[in-house]
């Protein structure tokens, strides 16, 4: 596990060697000897966990340096402690405290006490930075889901996508529309539909349809399948089901995809009975020229 990054802002070389003596072993230092250089260095990379801020500094001093950096877009959640050997007074520490200041530390100081609270600032800041990508990854999940509800209904086909147990998480509005139902239907209820599933909405044992091969591995591909609808009718289908892989390769669920080809089952079967007709018609005819 990498170490929390500390910045440590001090004019005076002699202060940043005495801070790595106290901190380096448990932290990774980074150093700017002004305001305007610790400035550009957050501008750089902000991944810092705290700062540690001396006030007497020439030209841009540390209360303005501390102002400055909350401003910066990534720094404003930076804990700033400020470590210096004047302005130990409680109008200066009311003033470091407005600057954004989290504590106030005077020279000297105890390292022990002071390696301890910047450990518990940097852990609270790593907690904060934490927070912050979960929040960020679980938008950008929502943001995905909605794209791929999106895509779902945009499709000419029904899909079901099912978790490892072959349980129904996802399905879009064709599914419903090949089963007859006219609201989509809940998820328990699809494996008594498609006889994939028993009434508890679990995947049977030892199923052969083609979402019982997907979680195990198996890819299936315009198999023929007839579905039983909710008006108890049955419908042709053509069903093609595939494994979904997680990150490290397991099988965390399945893909399936059907279409309805009862419509052109039935053209088909209108058509090769009209054939049929005609060709008895001609036998027919053929029979009473000869006679």
């Amino acid at each position: 596990m990498h170490k929390p990054v500390i910045l440590a802002v001090d004019d005076t070389p002699s202060n940043l060697v005495a801070l790595e003596a106290v901190l380096d072993a448990n932290f990774h230092l980074r150093f700017a000897k002004s305001g305007p250089e610790a400035i550009a260095s957050l501008e750089a990379n902000s991944d810092v966990a705290v700062i540690l801020m001396d006030i007497q500094m020439p030209g841009m001093d540390g209360y303005e340096a501390s102002a400055r950096i909350k401003k910066l877009p990534g720094c404003e959640e930076i804990p700033i402690v400020f470590v210096t050997a004047v302005y130990s007074e409680d109008p200066h520490v009311k003033k470091g405290y407005a600057a954004g200041g989290v504590d106030y530390f005077s020279k000297p100081f105890d390292p022990d006490l002071l390696r301890l609270k910047v450990g518990i600032y940097a852990t609270f800041r790593q907690r904060a930075i934490e927070r912050e990508r979960q929040l960020m990854e679980t938008e950008q999940l929502l943001q995905a889901g909605r794209k791929l509800s999106g895509l779902l209904e945009s499709l000419p086909v029904g899909v079901l996508i099912a978790d490892v147990q072959g349980r129904i998480c996802q399905a879009n509005e064709e599914v419903s529309r090949i089963l007859k139902s006219e609201e989509l239907i809940k998820a328990d209820a699809y494996g008594v539909l498609l006889g994939w599933w028993d009434s508890t909405g679990h995947l049977l044992k030892h199923g052969g349809g083609p979402l019982a091969r997907a979680l195990h591995g198996k890819l299936s591909h315009n198999e023929k399948l007839q579905l039983r609808c909710v008006d108890d009718s049955t419908k042709d289908v053509l069903a093609s089901a595939s494994p979904l892989l997680g990150l490290d390769g397991a099988i965390v669920g399945a893909v399936v995809v059907i279409q309805d080809v009862s419509e052109s089952k039935k053209i088909e079967m209108d058509l090769e009975d009209r054939i049929t007709r005609l060709v008895s018609l001609g036998l027919e005819l053929e029979q009473s020229i000869r006679h």
